[in-house]
């Protein structure tokens, strides 16, 4: 697993920036502390493209031509980002070691319908441009020691919005992609890896995948990634490459801070089923959360927020329960048993995660034993409508199992800590 996270993108950022202390720390313990709040692992970025910041666009780092393909263009540089900068700086303060940066679009003169907005392709003689363009903004962020891991250079390129937007086909990616690696290792930059191609749905995404295989461009990415708005994840995305789900959430549905009521797109209890649907039938690496903060009455946000407070949905507590359970590294292992939704994972520091999903009316007991290991301690957490990671007494048996009773329309997560090895005397 690569990790759980969220994006505030198109100056949503700002809502985190200029949220007057102490809630502004709350805010950002509510999101990334590991003790307290969900303990994100991923943030993902809006690489910006417009000249303005009107309508909540994100501004581009290059407002003006330089004229020509080739001539020597003048960055802008406002250390702002649409309150992006401040967010990831904080969110390096947390531990999160992930940052993805996603354009959806270039800069307009680059394009075929010079705009930025409104579809339009990326012009071939301004492939290097637009890497390098790329490149000079994951540059702003690496040396204000935000470590850019992930860059994408495509959203949707499958809609046209009224927004941001550049459209592409598979040919047109990797005939992109082809300039961008290289470009990418000629500055120092090789760790950073590729992700294509945020489509709007899985099957768009599967058959623009198919087109960058046969056009040779599977050799340049790290990452496939798609979004679940027009069809939802179904299959793995690729048997080689590192599938990430990286933007869905409901649109439209009025605003609820819900568990479960009556199994709405926006309850918490429809999300944990969602990331749990994305890991074990998509055998996802990453789930991303399309928006942390918002104003308004929607369930677009896992947090409702504006200059004065903020409001907390059970989606937050949902993914909580994996990301904070479920660390970057570790590795899914199989289970058995159950009339649960189950998930298990072996963390890097040895541990094991078992998040056990309860959908039913009605509670159910269970015991849980790991093959080969001998739990130390044993922690557990519960949501569900009264308890949001709340943490539960566990008790490891003689025999290394754990067992409890998983409230009705419940989620419980437990970490069973790998038993200690003594050192020997001296």
């Amino acid at each position: 697993m690569d990790g759980f996270g969220f994006s505030e993108a198109f100056q949503r950022a700002n809502l985190m920036v200029n949220m007057p202390e102490p809630k502004r720390k709350a805010l950002l313990d509510l999101f990334f502390s590991t003790e307290t709040g969900a303990g994100f692992s991923i943030l993902r970025n809006g690489l910006g493209s417009s000249v303005d910041s009107r309508s909540d666009w994100m501004n581009t780092i290059l407002p003006k031509s330089p004229g020509a393909a080739t001539a020597t263009p003048n960055y802008v540089w406002d250390g702002k980002d649409s309150g992006q900068f401040w967010v990831s700086q904080r969110a390096v303060e947390y531990g999160v070691k992930t940052f993805y940066a996603n354009a959806w679009s270039a800069p307009g003169f680059m394009k075929t319908n010079g705009n930025d907005a409104n579809g339009g392709t990326l012009r071939d003689e301004w492939k290097q441009a637009y890497a390098d363009y790329l490149i000079q903004y994951i540059k702003y962020y690496i040396d204000a020691g935000v470590p850019i891991t992930h860059l994408g250079f495509l959203n949707e390129p499958d809609f046209t919005a009224s927004y941001a937007s550049m459209l592409s086909n598979g040919a047109q990616a990797t005939a992109f992609m082809k300039v961008l690696r290289p470009s990418l290792d000629a500055a120092n930059m090789s760790q950073v890896q590729i992700v294509c191609c945020e489509n709007t749905g899985w099957q768009q995404t599967n058959n623009m995948y198919n087109q960058i295989k046969s056009s040779g461009g599977d050799q340049y990415l790290g990452v496939v990634s798609s979004h679940e708005y027009t069809s939802r994840s179904s299959g793995s995305l690729s048997s080689t490459k590192r599938g990430w789900q990286t933007e869905y959430s409901d649109l439209n549905g009025y605003w609820t801070t819900s568990w479960y009521s009556y199994g709405g797109s926006g309850e918490g209890m429809t999300w944990a089923t969602t990331i749990y649907n994305g890991i074990v039938s998509s055998n996802l690496s990453a789930y991303i959360y399309w928006i942390g903060t918002q104003g308004g009455n929607t369930n677009e946000k896992l947090v409702q927020a504006d200059a004065n407070g903020y409001t907390v949905s059970k989606r937050l507590w949902a993914f909580a329960q994996y990301s904070r359970t479920v660390r970057p590294g570790a590795v899914r292992v199989g289970t058995s048993g159950g009339n649960f939704r189950t998930t298990a994972f072996k963390n890097v520091d040895g541990s094991v995660a078992v998040n056990i999903l309860n959908t039913g009316s009605g509670a159910a007991t269970l015991q849980i034993a790991v093959t080969g290991f001998m739990p130390g301690k044993a922690t557990a957490w519960l949501t569900n409508e009264s308890n949001d990671f709340t943490a539960q007494t566990v008790v490891v048996a003689a025999d290394g199992s754990v067992g409890g009773s998983v409230p009705a329309r419940s989620m419980l997560s437990f970490v069973l800590a790998a038993q200690a090895v003594e050192s020997p005397a001296a």
